[in-house]
């Protein structure tokens, strides 16, 4: 098994695939990574020689920004907009939807469980 980024790699799938369980590695920078450091798309990680999974580690480290310093990263840049009290801010302070969706029916993955009013019901 291949630990890159401190993930582990499922070793049946494709090189492709496999570096898209990284947080911050979507199937184009999956493939940019395979064609910067010279893999075929249909290799398959347990096919992969430890040279080829240490060029992969490094072009990753060298090149972008994935796993805790991403997130680390998100929650710094939603933190400034709370301390700001700009809008957006306002939003995710008060956990709701930030992008201009409606609210009045819908949200709920971001609202949570509806909250039951007392003597709403007529």
């Amino acid at each position: 098994m291949a630990r890159i980024a401190g993930v582990n790699i499922p070793t049946g799938k494709r090189v492709v695939i496999g570096l898209q369980y990284i947080h911050g590695i979507g199937a184009q920078k999956a493939k940019e990574i395979c064609s910067k450091v010279g893999i075929a798309d249909e290799r398959r990680v347990n096919q992969l020689t430890d040279a080829e999974v240490l060029q992969i580690r490094e072009t990753i480290d060298r090149d972008y920004l994935v796993e805790g310093d991403l997130r680390r990263e998100v929650s710094m840049n939603i933190k400034r907009l709370m301390d700001l009290g700009c809008y957006r801010g306002l939003r995710h302070r008060r956990s709701l939807p930030v992008r201009g969706q409606r609210t009045h029916t819908n949200a709920r993955t971001r609202k949570g469980k509806a909250k039951p009013i007392a003597g709403k019901k007529k």
